[in-house]
């Protein structure tokens, strides 16, 4: 089978970058494409739009077509390949407009959705006869089996004024990731927390496995969480052996872990180093990043190379590549005046996220000095730098390139020089 991709051109702030470039579960979503889809297709072509592909595309050759800014995940597409071959017609990927995993988590800030009575389609199109068969396409459509979690817990008189705050986790995933809240959906939401629901139903239905799993502990003298059933360990791997790991988690290769530890449902990317009483939660640490003492994830991302000094704090939060947040930053994520959270859209708009809980997000290549509480939802776009001063002690806006401290600026040094500038002062 060909596979088509067709490029979605737009960034994604606060990153400024495309969608297909932004790591998702460890890995540029281009590649997790690719490696989901190489046992149905020998064969890519990208375009980057679907006219381009209507003019070069006429063999009549199986096609399966799809923009580069989606993210699912394997019982999604086999379910939705295998029941298209069956069909032998063109068909695109739809779900009903009230799956709940869809409505909760999916459509808000999504605009690419194009709605067709009680139905949303996608832009995946399975095409038995190549890609002039694309305006017949019939909606496919996929129940994602969304299941009901409750995770965060606040007081209930809070959880009485606001609802109750659980989440639709779906076997079958889906993501349009068109905002930053929707890698927060994709990696964090319906990944690792995804991922661990799996586990927890696998072993409540299958007595077998659940042999397994002791089986395992009782050979390796671990506990039953933290036994290599649930537990993948890379590679020339260091664990203290006071640390605490419990699955469903994956730690790559070149990794070491010290101290004291937590670990609890998380993907560990390689060349990792997680240092003494480092706390991870349904977290995403990708390949190369640093966690000196201390530092503490709850439901985070960080992408590749990048560094979270002691005792910063982030929930809920996406961080970029190459970029160092410096020790005792908190980043909140609960919005006590009531009603969900609200973040800019593709237009520059503020729009509802339906998240009563969500952190913030930082860009590539960000510095981020000490002491900074950061509001729930306030983004940083990449390539800035932020001085610790008392202005800028609490961030309660978004902060744009242009408001970076590493641009000069004349009257922003406080303090005498050692190097003054011409016509400066030069006592210190």
């Amino acid at each position: 089978m060909r596979r088509i991709i067709i490029n979605e051109l737009s960034y994604i702030a606060p990153f400024n970058e495309p969608a297909r470039d932004l790591r998702v579960q460890n890995k540029p979503l281009w590649l997790w494409q690719r490696d989901l889809l190489v046992k149905h297709a020998n064969e890519e072509r990208e375009y980057p739009d679907w006219d381009v592909a209507r003019q070069l595309e006429t063999e009549e050759v199986e096609t399966l077509v799809h923009r580069d800014n989606l993210f699912f995940n394997q019982q999604l597409i086999d379910d939705f390949i295998s029941r298209a071959r069956a069909s032998n017609l063109p068909v695109r990927l739809a779900f009903d407009k009230n799956d709940p995993a869809i409505v909760k988590h999916v459509r808000p800030l999504t605009h690419s959705f194009v709605q067709d009575g009680d139905l949303l389609l996608t832009d995946i199109w399975y095409l038995p006869k190549g890609v002039s068969q694309a305006a017949f396409a019939k909606p496919l459509v996929i129940d994602t089996e969304s299941r009901e979690r409750g995770y965060y817990h606040i007081p209930p008189y809070m959880a009485t004024e606001f609802g109750d705050l659980v989440y639709q986790l779906p076997r079958k995933v889906f993501v349009l990731i068109e905002n930053w809240v929707h890698l927060f959906v994709a990696d964090i939401l319906l990944g690792v927390f995804t991922q661990g629901a799996n586990e927890e139903d696998h072993v409540a239905s299958s007595w077998q496995y659940k042999l397994k799993i002791l089986a395992r502990s009782l050979l390796e003298q671990k506990r039953v969480l933290s036994s290599s059933a649930l537990v993948k360990v890379g590679k020339n791997v260091h664990i203290d052996p006071t640390a605490v790991i419990h699955g469903y988690t994956v730690i790559g290769d070149n990794v070491t872990i010290g101290a004291g530890a937590v670990i609890d449902n998380c993907i560990i990317g390689s060349n990792v180093t997680i240092s003494q009483g480092c706390q991870l939660l349904l977290s995403v640490v990708s390949d190369g990043c640093f966690l000196p003492f201390r530092a503490a994830l709850f439901m985070t991302t960080l992408m590749e190379n990048t560094s979270v000094a002691q005792n910063s704090c982030l929930q809920l939060c996406v961080v970029g590549r190459d970029s160092f947040i410096g020790a005792g930053n908190t980043f909140t994520d609960f919005n006590i005046l009531g009603g969900p959270l609200k973040t800019m859209n593709h237009e520059g708009e503020l729009e509802a996220t339906n998240l009563l809980i969500l952190g913030g997000c930082i860009g590539h290549h960000c510095r981020i000095s000490s002491g900074s509480i950061v509001y729930a939802a306030r983004t940083i776009e990449s390539d800035v730098v932020l001085l610790a001063s008392d202005e800028r002690q609490f961030i309660t806006k978004n902060v744009t390139y242009e408001q970076s401290d590493h641009h000069p600026h004349k009257d922003r040094y406080h303090y005498p020089r050692l190097y003054p500038r011409k016509g400066e002062a030069g006592t210190f």
